[in-house]
């Protein structure tokens, strides 16, 4: 039975939808009325408030954090700077994404890694020969995201002790939120400007308080699920179980994916001593990749016309869908759609797809399947740049 997060006090009074979904053993709400429509504009238009407590979280600290999380991750953690973010993955030795994540470096010897999955058995397993300790706190730490263009005024608004003018991409800092110690990350999950705003449990309630009451200046909404994996479509941003597998998992070789397949190979960094299938991934950077993960845009009278064969109006789901359907080039299988969105931002209808590397190509167009009065057909799909949705805004101090 999933468990409440510590602000579920004040969620649950404000979910007139009553409708939760279970994440990583916590309940999350998918929206919190009949529509979330409202919650996906707040998003993009003002200031979106929602629980991410139940990210995987872990304390990584010793003289040998730095290197430790060096071996086990893609990227060079020793290179980076205290009170700094990057994102992530780690892979098992063959170079196959296990998960992704974040590390902030809170100190010299101290960071914290996040991930979508339980991670603490993989990293006892490689923490051996490191001077290293590394704990679970993910019960122990509640996160609230404030993504939106209004965000940074909300936070400016409410917290003291940061600069959030000099606050850049990929930032943390402490602070104080009335009587409550918190750190804000600039981070987060929409693509658009945005926070993360981290807490010890006890000063959950107060801080999700001042923030919605110095939100209610600037039309913030409390947001759920169901908004955000609209808005991360838009973004391009991958999920695990759905865009990829974690390799453990895999029954399949085919179902696993390396780094370089599912559009993460900027976030490896080779020009290093040897880390968890480096040598794996160093080959296949020279070779390169049978897959690659690209943005499809569905073409939309190739649509209006398969609806109208059947007498009917274009119709598709209200909200983003995760269901993994073939991309064909001539009648040939060459990939599979895994998520898709209608942008209302965009007016675009939207997917995350894993392509054969030799028909990824800009502009190549293509066939994904979409079924009409349970009949599968194919309407035409463009190869176009990913993120669909990227607002200059996101980037400036």
């Amino acid at each position: 039975m999933p468990k409440p997060t510590p602000f579920h006090e004040r969620l649950a009074k404000l979910n007139e939808a009553y409708a939760w979904k279970e994440w990583s053993g916590y309940y999350a709400p998918c929206r919190f009325e009949t529509n979330h429509i409202y919650e996906y504009t707040a998003f993009r238009r003002s200031a979106g408030l929602l629980d991410v407590t139940p990210l995987f979280k872990y304390d990584v600290r010793g003289r040998d954090a730095a290197r430790f999380l060096s071996f086990v991750t893609v990227r060079d953690a020793t290179k980076l700077k205290v009170d700094r973010v990057t994102y992530c993955c780690w892979c098992d030795e063959r170079g196959k994404i296990i998960d992704d994540g974040t590390i902030t470096r809170l100190g010299d010897d101290q960071f914290l890694l996040t991930a979508a999955e339980p991670t603490w058995r993989w990293l006892m397993h490689l923490a051996r020969g490191f001077d290293v300790t590394v704990e679970d706190v993910t019960d122990r730490i509640a996160v609230l995201a404030l993504q939106g263009p209004k965000s940074r005024d909300v936070l400016k608004s409410c917290v003291q002790g940061i600069d959030f003018d000099k606050l850049t991409f990929f930032g943390s800092a402490n602070g104080k939120l009335g009587a409550a110690p918190v750190r804000v990350s600039r981070t987060g999950y929409t693509g658009d400007l945005g926070y993360e705003v981290w807490c010890e449990n006890a000063q959950a309630l107060p801080v999700f308080d001042a923030i919605v009451e110095t939100g209610r200046s600037y039309a913030l909404r409390v947001c759920g699920l169901d908004a955000l994996d609209m808005t991360r479509v838009e973004a391009g941003f991958i999920l695990l179980g759905i865009d990829y597998f974690s390799a453990p998992h895999c029954v399949l070789d085919a179902r696993r994916s390396t780094p370089f397949e599912v559009g993460l190979g900027w976030t490896v960094q080779l020009d290093r001593e040897p880390f968890m299938g480096s040598a794996s991934l160093e080959a296949e950077k020279k070779a390169g990749s049978k897959w690659e993960l690209v943005g499809l845009e569905t073409d939309w009278e190739d649509l209006e016309r398969l609806y109208d064969a059947y007498g009917l109006p274009p119709s598709l789901p209200g909200q983003a869908s995760r269901a993994a359907v073939p991309v064909y080039l001539e009648g040939t299988r060459v990939g599979q759609a895994t998520s898709h969105t209608w942008s209302p931002m965009l007016k675009r209808y939207l997917s995350l797809a894993t392509v054969r590397a030799d028909v990824a190509q800009l502009g190549t167009e293509l066939k994904i399947e979409h079924t009409v009065e349970y009949d599968r057909r194919a309407v035409k799909a463009r190869v176009v740049k990913k993120p669909f949705y990227d607002p200059e805004h996101k980037r400036k101090p």
